[in-house]
């Protein structure tokens, strides 16, 4: 079995992960705790990728970023070579796929957080950024933990976004997901069925991980 798809996988969900991190959390913070027009519609835009199907989102993101594109001719003018079908650009595909997955997990536990403990912060003297990074990020840790985990996870399973953006170039863009649709198509179903397992029991042991993660954080916030 060729492994390089889940090598592929793993580094597109690592850094996936790592950007959702940065993005998201901004975002969590002003979702949870500004209120301005057009929140409700804000929080529907950040939402649409759970129930957009993978193929829309993926074409309006290969239209986005093609050549035609602003956004497209700015990276060839600037990298002399096309963002679509890279590993860069299934990282930005990705990236909006799997947003909400991210976020919605923060905001709550951001909102979670005892107000009270932000109003003593602000008696003592913290500023905004220092009660940001002293109460508002260790109380909601489970939610940035498991935003964090469900969008590894959701990334690694990721298929049509990515095939949409990315194709399936050995060694660049073809991930695990890809590869298996692959070996079904060739009929290659013991190949398939080894592989999909792999990727079911990453899938089980991450959702385990949330799970056992928040049972154990709401244990101790009760005191159990």
């Amino acid at each position: 079995m060729d492994i390089t798809p889940f090598i592929i996988s793993l580094k597109l969900a690592l850094v996936t992960t790592i950007v959702l991190l940065i993005v998201a959390t901004p975002l969590a913070y002003v979702l949870a705790f500004k209120r301005f027009r057009g929140h409700s519609l804000a929080q529907a835009l950040f939402a649409l990728p759970i129930v957009l199907p993978p193929t829309v989102l993926g074409f309006f993101v290969l239209v986005a970023l093609g050549n035609l594109s602003p956004i497209g001719r700015f990276y060839s003018d600037t990298f002399g070579s096309p963002i679509t079908f890279t590993f860069a650009g299934i990282v930005i595909a990705s990236v909006l796929y799997s947003l909400p997955f991210a976020l919605q997990p923060m905001q709550n536990a951001f909102e979670a957080v005892d107000k009270r403990l932000l109003d003593v912060s602000r008696t003592l003297g913290c500023t905004q950024w220092q009660t940001f990074w002293r109460v508002l990020i260790p109380g909601a840790k489970s939610g940035i933990i498991t935003g964090a985990i469900l969008s590894f996870a959701h990334t690694v399973g990721e298929f049509g976004v990515v095939l949409m953006v990315g194709g399936s170039i050995p060694g660049k863009t073809k991930v695990a997901s890809i590869a298996i649709y692959e070996q079904v198509e060739t009929l290659n179903y013991a190949e398939a069925t080894l592989m999909s397992i792999l990727l079911m029991a990453f899938s089980f042991a991450a959702l385990s991980l949330v799970y056992h993660f928040n049972r154990k954080n709401t244990k101790a916030i009760m005191g159990w």
